[in-house]
C-alpha cells in the first residue's frame, strides 16, 4: 500500500438528484434533479447504474471524498425514504447529503444554493426534512421557470420538456451544479453560493 493515497472505505457524502423513474418523466423539468446527477456522474466517469436503497447509485470520489450519487426511484414524494436508508447505512449526517432539485420560482438558467432551510413546497426535499427529521442538508436548485399563465395545471408544466434553447441553459446549469458540488464537498460553500447565486 505504500505511495497510494488512502481514501475511507465507507461513503463519506450523499449527492442526492431528485427525479421520477418511469419512462415519460425522462427529460422533463421535474426530472432536472436526475439530469444534473448526469453531468456530474459524466464528469467524474462514474456509473450511475447500480440498484440500492431504492435508488440508481453509483461510487466516485469527488475532492478527495467518497461520494455515492444517487437517483432515488421512489417518486418524487418519497425520497426521503431512499435518502435516509442510505443515510442511515453510512451513518452520513445531513451536512453531508447535497441535494439537487428543480425549483418553479427561479426562471430557467437561474440557481440557488442553500446549506440548510425549508423545503419551499418542493415535495421531494418535504418527504427528505420530514423523514430525517433536519433541515441541515445543502442543497442546490436549479431553476425551471413558473408555468406560463395561471390557468395550467402545475403537474401538467413541471412534466413538461424544455424547449431546445431552454435545454442549452439547462446544460450550463447541469455543469455549474458539478463545480458547486465540488466546492460544497472542499468545505466551500459559500464560496458556491457567491459564484452561483
Amino acid at each position: 500500500m505504500f505511495g497510494k493515497k488512502k481514501f475511507s472505505s465507507s461513503v463519506e457524502y450523499l449527492i442526492v438528484g431528485l427525479g421520477n423513474p418511469d419512462k415519460k418523466y425522462e427529460n422533463t423539468r421535474h426530472n432536472t434533479g436526475w439530469l444534473a446527477l448526469d453531468r456530474i456522474a459524466e464528469k467524474y466517469n462514474c456509473k450511475v447504474n447500480k440498484i440500492k436503497y431504492k435508488s440508481f447509485v453509483g461510487e466516485c470520489t469527488i475532492g478527495g471524498a467518497k461520494v455515492m450519487l444517487m437517483k432515488p426511484t421512489t417518486y418524487m414524494n418519497n425520497s426521503g425514504q431512499a435518502v435516509v436508508e442510505a443515510m442511515n447505512f453510512y451513518k452520513i449526517p445531513p451536512e453531508n447529503v447535497i441535494v439537487i432539485f428543480d425549483d418553479i420560482s427561479l426562471d430557467v438558467g437561474k440557481m440557488r444554493i442553500r446549506s440548510k432551510g425549508s423545503d419551499g413546497g418542493q415535495k421531494g426535499m418535504r418527504s427528505i426534512i420530514y423523514l430525517s427529521g433536519s433541515d441541515n442538508f445543502p442543497r442546490i436548485k436549479i431553476g425551471i421557470g413558473a408555468k406560463p399563465n395561471p390557468h395550467w395545471d402545475l403537474a401538467d408544466w413541471v412534466l413538461s420538456k424544455f424547449t431546445n434553447d431552454e435545454y442549452k441553459h439547462m446544460s450550463e446549469m447541469f455543469d455549474n451544479a458539478a463545480t458547486a458540488v465540488e466546492l460544497i464537498i472542499g468545505g466551500k460553500t459559500d464560496r458556491a453560493m457567491n459564484m452561483f447565486n
